[in-house]
């Protein structure tokens, strides 16, 4: 009988080696590219917002003028001073951040598919379903599933995204009972929501239902989503991804 050949007890180590090393390669990638798509940001907002640089460059002055001062009169000099450029650089990249924010909303707001956008990159426990409802003339209403209730959001003409409201909230009423149901316009005129306050009027509402009661709520829901209605495809502003907007339910 022929021996049983033994394990190569050194092929583990080397694959682990080589598993690691590759993962070494990914995240050193990865990190690259967040740099990159970081600077090309900063590029494209730098040229189209002037303040940008003076404001960033106040902001790290000012921190380490402060500190400075605070460090000369207790007697530190200049000890605190990198203390005051480290956070008057961390102001500097939340100012970026924020007036990039604006900057692309700004761009979004009144395009067709603007409103979806907005819904898919909210922060939060939001259970998004795109395009419950909509017409030929890109008119959609938006179903989000929250703490408060169910948040019913419509992206069109005033007068026939009312009609379009109307109906859904019927729909919904019926499987969700005494569940608040929330009716929200996005647009600029009178009662309606602007595109870059969205979210923070979605997080103004009160928290009527718990994460069970969700749960359940969206499981009624479900039946519903056969007559989704297509969304816009118009067209969005740069650095702002429809990331898996057609999909018909989103949980976060």
């Amino acid at each position: 009988m022929s021996a049983k050949a033994k394990p190569d007890k050194a092929a583990k180590p080397k694959l682990d080696k080589a598993e690691k090393a590759e993962a070494k390669r990914a995240k050193r990638a990865a990190s690259k590219q967040r740099r990159q798509q970081m600077f090309q940001a900063f590029n494209m907002q730098r040229k189209q917002d002037k303040a940008l640089i003076p404001i960033m460059l106040g902001a790290v002055l000012g921190s380490a003028a402060l500190f400075f001062g605070i460090g000369w009169i207790f007697g530190l000099h200049w000890a605190l001073l990198p203390i005051g450029i480290m956070i008057g650089l961390l102001i500097g990249v939340l100012i970026f951040g924020r007036r990039l924010q604006g900057s692309v909303y700004k761009q979004a707001d009144g395009q067709p598919g603007a409103t979806g956008w907005a819904l898919d990159n909210m922060r939060g426990q939001w259970r998004v379903t795109q395009g419950v409802a909509g017409t030929t003339q890109l008119d959609v209403v938006h179903r989000v599933l929250g703490r408060p209730g169910v948040i019913l959001v419509a992206e069109g003409a005033p007068h026939r995204v009312k009609g379009l409201l109307a109906q859904e909230k019927k729909r919904v009423a019926r499987l969700v009972g005494k569940i608040p149901i929330y009716e929200v316009t996005v647009g600029n005129d009178e009662g309606q929501v602007p595109l870059r306050k969205l979210q923070m009027h979605l997080n103004k509402l009160p928290r009527n239902v718990t994460a069970k009661q969700m749960d359940i709520i969206e499981g009624r829901l479900g039946a519903l989503t056969a007559r989704s209605a297509a969304l816009p495809k118009g067209p969005m502003p740069q650095g702002a991804k429809m990331r898996s907007i057609q999909r018909a339910t989103r949980r976060r």
